[in-house]
């Protein structure tokens, strides 16, 4: 992966199962979200997350931060930013924001850690873009 953020965007609509009682997302689902975005990204340059695992290593979330500043709702058309901002050895680091027309409703900053079969830390596999 280059020095330069990686970014990709998705769009989605909130499904009705993704809501609380009162229509709007609830806020576990916002997680589903960013690994949606995630492996979508990874799917974009080329790369299959299930063929990852198959070769025995795992993509794990150490850390999550997660600010809410406005509700999505049922049926809204989302799109979601997701940013590579730094890549180590065995960690990266990603960059979210969930904007409904323009308007920025929720923003994450999660660490992934890549971990083999036995749970022990190794080197993440290389992600540059393939040749599709």
């Amino acid at each position: 992966m280059s020095d330069s953020p990686l970014t990709h965007v998705y769009r989605f609509r909130v499904a009705y199962q993704e809501t609380d009682g009162q229509r709007r997302v609830h806020h576990a689902n916002y997680l589903n979200y960013f690994e949606r975005g995630r492996v979508e990204m990874l799917r974009d340059l080329g790369h299959n997350y299930k063929s990852i695992e198959d070769d025995g290593r795992m993509l794990v979330v150490a850390e999550m931060n997660v600010r809410y500043m406005a509700p999505a709702e049922f049926d809204d058309c989302l799109e979601l930013t997701t940013t590579v901002t730094e890549v180590r050895k065995v960690r990266m680091r990603h960059r979210y924001q969930i904007h409904r027309d323009g308007q920025l409703l929720v923003e994450a900053v999660s660490v992934i850690a890549c971990i083999d079969r036995s749970g022990k830390l190794t080197r993440l596999p290389k992600l540059d873009p393939q040749p599709q």
